[in-house]
């Protein structure tokens, strides 16, 4: 639930093209490569089910007759995959984006009340940045410039042991940015060592997920080894996002993976009119 277009492990004040991931505070990241402060991204979990589903009407009036066409998509997943954006033949359809007088101290509005609730344990989040996700309840915010859309955003819990990390990826495919990220010319955090590359594509979702250890990390608590995972997939508005998960590897690994995969699962991106409930089990 652990970078990419923005800077890895490690929290750059200014992240270039796309967040990169380093081992030390303060570097900034390099197009596409992984936020500073976070380390690598995760392998894909399966058994989860998802649906997005988006809506665009179309009225037009033809001598006092109206018509409308409304055309639906609903994608479901299967074998732990998310479903498939389908942003080429759908047009993201505005939505209401909070304003800096309606957002909270911690920088998020209040949830729509049409909107389904994530599970227990969970809070909606509508970032000032536009898009919406759900991560664990009581989590502060914080974030960093980036020089490559949206600005790097993450939240963390209140011991600042965990942390979710969003940001866009400037690469154009979720497989380019881990390629870039995973080369020799990018920077990896003190004692990074991969432990699984995923592919997610299965016709309808397009994504990949890196899973990796690191040692310590610039800005973030000395909690020995992190574990990270850290998903990069094509949303709804036809953009390439990254979700990355961080905690103790001491505590087990399942924390990271939920905690990322719930993320995405409620994730909606800017501009963009997604289902109210994303139906996941």
């Amino acid at each position: 639930m652990s970078l990419p277009a923005q800077p890895p492990p490690g929290v750059a004040p200014t992240v270039p093209v796309s967040p990169v991931a380093d081992g030390g505070a303060g570097r900034p990241a390099a197009p596409g490569w992984a936020p500073a402060v976070q380390p690598m991204a995760p392998v894909p979990s399966r058994g989860r089910d998802r649906r997005l589903v988006w809506s665009v009407v179309v009225g037009a009036a033809v001598v006092g007759v109206a018509a409308s066409l409304v055309l639906s998509l609903v994608v479901g997943k299967d074998d732990g995959r998310k479903p498939a954006t389908a942003a080429a033949s759908v047009t993201p359809t505005p939505s209401a984006r909070p304003t800096e007088a309606s957002e909270s101290p911690t920088g998020t509005g209040s949830p729509s009340p049409s909107v389904s609730a994530p599970p227990t344990g969970y809070e909606l989040r509508h970032d000032t940045e536009g898009f919406r996700i759900a991560v664990p309840e009581g989590w502060s915010r914080s974030t960093v410039d980036s020089s490559y859309g949206i600005a790097v955003v993450s939240y963390r819990s209140p011991d600042r042991e965990h942390r979710l990390q969003v940001y866009q990826v400037a690469e154009d495919s979720p497989d380019a940015s881990f390629e870039l990220y995973l080369s020799a010319e990018t920077p990896k955090p003190d004692g990074f060592r991969e432990l699984g590359l995923t592919d997610l594509d299965d016709g309808r979702f397009t994504g990949a997920r890196l899973e990796y250890l690191a040692g310590r990390i610039g800005g973030e608590p000395d909690v020995g080894t992190w574990h990270v995972v850290d998903e990069r997939f094509v949303a709804p508005d036809g953009n390439i996002y990254a979700v990355a998960s961080y905690g103790p590897d001491s505590d087990g690994r399942d924390d990271e993976l939920a905690q990322l995969t719930t993320a995405v699962d409620w994730f909606c991106p800017p501009d963009t009119l997604c289902d109210a409930d994303p139906d996941v089990d």
